[in-house]
């Protein structure tokens, strides 16, 4: 077991043991947050599901209106007339059969992947390259589409593709600790109504169980699920 730093048991030791209304959670939160650098945002939804059926099964995206605080890299693969859109729409990355070489090869400097349609068929084989790091293009997460322009620049402003664990958990980060309580509040709501929006069929009774914010480095704080929502 890895062993707490003074700074973390600190910051820890503000953490009252009590549920937080959501602004309190907030202010909270970027109040303890002393890494030395600017740390991310995330929030822990527990919900009420089982993963392992079939319509308990929770995949979405999301755009946070107050964006990632990150900047990300796009790469596209395509074809054509499609590499001009690609390139004038600001990816970072663009290339077709050559560029599924490259990322064969262990080229993944990017954040996000993008692909058409059309070339899906290659790309099928970087499964075991792109899989275990989650860039995988799929039609569920906006990342494969004929409309490169849009999806390039809901993912360039703060769109984030997020799914549920095997243990019925969300983990989302929804900003950083140097934006302000009512943008990350904004984002959070986001995610909220995203959530709900995306509420699996099989999903039975009280869907929303706890809820957790946290920074990269710090502790954890419960919040009040009816002041999130």
């Amino acid at each position: 077991m890895s062993k707490l730093s003074k700074r973390f048991i600190k910051a820890a030791q503000l953490v009252e043991t009590k549920i937080y209304k959501m602004q309190d959670a907030i202010s909270l939160m970027k109040s303890i947050a002393t890494a030395n650098f600017i740390e991310t945002a995330e929030v822990h939804i527990v919900l009420a599901l089982e993963p392992k059926y079939a319509d308990q099964q929770l995949r979405a995206t999301v755009i946070l209106p107050k964006g990632t605080g990150k900047t990300i890299s796009v790469a596209v693969i395509a074809r054509g007339e499609k590499i001009t859109e690609a390139l004038n729409s600001g990816a970072d990355i663009v290339g077709s059969e050559e560029l599924i070489d490259e990322i064969s090869k262990g080229r993944l400097d990017f954040d996000k992947l993008i692909a058409t349609p059309d070339i899906m068929p290659l790309i099928a084989k970087l499964g075991k390259v792109l899989g275990p790091k989650g860039l995988m293009p799929s039609p569920k997460a906006g990342t494969v589409t004929t409309n490169l322009h849009q999806a390039i620049q809901e993912f360039k402003a703060g769109k984030l593709e997020y799914k549920i664990d095997k243990t019925g958990i969300l983990h989302i980060p929804f900003g950083k600790v140097n934006f302000t309580e009512s943008d990350l509040l904004e984002n959070l709501q986001s995610i909220q109504l995203s959530v709900d929006k995306n509420r699996p069929p099989g999903a039975k009774g009280k869907y929303w169980k706890n809820v957790y914010i946290c920074t990269t480095m710090g502790p954890s704080i419960e919040v009040d699920i009816t002041s999130f929502k």
